[in-house]
């Protein structure tokens, strides 16, 4: 994909977050975008399409596909069986290819930084690439959400220099070639592509196999499998870190306020260099130093500290001064749909989380509880398709602990699943049987249901929590706007 060639672009399923996010990163290289995709208005809508004034035709239809582009990008959601755009795109003399496909060939021409795992991906790839480019290495970068601080999902740096969120569903990752991997954690997700724990895992070992010898892994020690299976398939240099094991890179001294998280971070070189198969860590400009110091974060949570923690080890590979990550670090003020505070109604605040996994949604009620320790603790719950909710059914009714009241919503399939073989009641149940002390747990289908419910309820001694990758986050909306 030779992007001086590339003039005009047209994106079927453009309002995708995927999507929008590369179609950004083109329109910011001076490629004219337009697309196709359903009428609803999703996140993305506002968030970037609008403002890059594209042209965006509803619903699918043979004839909107253009002769005159000079690149076609098709979602992973449609194909020639599904979308009649697809059909007619991939028989044309235009070429028409897979989002995963052209993604991954605008990563592989630079020195790709992929930041891939379960969870944390776009919070930690955009604070990295905000780290970077505000120390001055004019990365390019592609997140998974609209970032405040980039005005989009994506900044266009002049460097070589790409990080990128690297998506493991469907097995994207096999289409990349990346010089450098930041590995948060590997945990059990897609059961509709991944049959197995196994085959999932699978797909992360071998893309740790393709990171050259001149390249990098930074990965979580905290996380069991990483620990002591994946770091054993690259040949590049290995960085470790961690909060609860032994790590090159370890974070201690945790001390939150209302606002912000402190933690102090030091080097354990020893240590790296035993575990490693006396692969040395060389941080010239480090010297001796051991103790880094402390860091602050406006983050909440410890999973944030673990995020923190991968870029300041990242950041110090890729030679990045200390003073510049502190500063940068601190600075950053996170992603939309990551424990983002969406305002208040009746003096409740709102929080919007795209918490999907039962570990994601576990970590933001744990932060949330910590932050709002006096406020009763409302959560509504959007389940993300059907295979999901059922393949992790026990792990899910172990997740909703700290809420003092649950609101369950239809499951949202999206896309990917049309119907399945689990309903939200049968989540309800596990939950009820999994929590000791009785908990408020109410079936509701809708989000209109839900919001009006909510009017009639919330008060100035609660905080609610949105949690899902579907669409919880419009109850905020209609709450806030009434």
């Amino acid at each position: 994909m030779e992007l001086k060639n590339i003039k005009q672009a047209y994106f079927i399923g453009i309002k995708g977050v995927g999507m929008a996010m590369l179609a950004q990163s083109l329109h910011d290289r001076g490629v004219r975008i337009s697309g196709s995709d359903v009428a609803e208005d999703f996140a993305t809508t506002k968030d970037t399409l609008i403002r890059m004034q594209t042209e965006i035709k509803a619903p699918f239809a043979e004839q909107n596909v253009p002769s005159d582009v000079d690149l076609i990008v098709y979602s992973s959601a449609y194909n020639s069986q599904n979308n009649p755009e697809v059909a007619k795109a991939v028989i044309g003399k235009t070429r028409a290819i897979p989002y995963a496909v052209a993604l991954s060939e605008l990563f592989n021409q630079n020195f790709g930084i992929a930041v891939a795992g379960t969870h944390g991906k776009t919070t930690t790839s955009a604070w990295l690439g905000y780290v970077l480019d505000r120390s001055g290495l004019q990365p390019s970068v592609l997140t998974g959400t609209y970032i405040p601080q980039f005005n989009g999902a994506a900044l266009t740096g002049t460097s070589d220099y790409f990080v990128m969120e690297a998506d493991e569903y469907q097995n994207k990752l096999q289409y990349l070639r990346p010089r450098g991997v930041l590995l948060n954690n590997v945990e059990y997700d897609h059961p509709d592509y991944f049959s197995t724990e196994e085959a999932y895992q699978q797909a992360f070992t071998d893309f740790v196999k393709k990171i050259p010898p001149k390249g990098f892994l930074v990965v979580n020690f905290d996380d069991e499998f990483l620990r002591t299976s994946i770091r054993d398939y690259c040949v590049g240099r290995i960085i470790s870190y961690g909060i609860e094991n032994k790590a090159d890179f370890e974070a201690y001294d945790f001390q939150t306020t209302a606002e912000e998280t402190y933690f102090k971070v030091r080097m354990n070189e020893n240590e790296g260099e035993a575990a490693f198969k006396d692969k040395k860590l060389n941080y010239k400009y480090l010297a001796e130093q051991q103790e880094l110091g402390t860091f602050h974060v406006k983050l909440l949570g410890q999973h944030n500290v673990s995020n923190a923690l991968a870029v300041i080890a990242t950041a110090i590979e890729l030679g990045v001064e200390l003073v510049d990550i502190r500063r940068h670090l601190a600075e950053f003020s996170g992603a939309a749909r990551r424990m983002q505070y969406l305002g208040e109604f009746r003096q409740a605040p709102i929080i919007d989380d795209y918490a999907h996994h039962p570990t994601e949604i576990l970590a933001t009620l744990s932060a949330l509880r910590q932050r709002y320790s006096s406020k009763r603790l409302v959560a509504v719950f959007h389940p993300h398709t059907f295979s999901r909710t059922k393949a992790l059914l026990a792990d899910f009714a172990e997740s909703f602990g700290q809420v003092d009241e649950l609101i369950v919503l239809d499951i949202f399939g999206s896309a990917r699943e049309q119907q399945g073989t689990i309903h939200s009641s049968d989540l309800i149940k596990a939950i009820e049987q999994a929590i000791n002390k009785p908990k408020a747990i109410r079936y509701i289908p809708t989000l209109e249901e839900a919001a009006k419910y909510l009017r009639g309820t919330l008060g100035r001694n609660d905080v609610l929590a949105l949690l899902g990758a579907g669409d919880a986050f419009r109850i905020g909306e209609d709450l806030i706007d009434k």
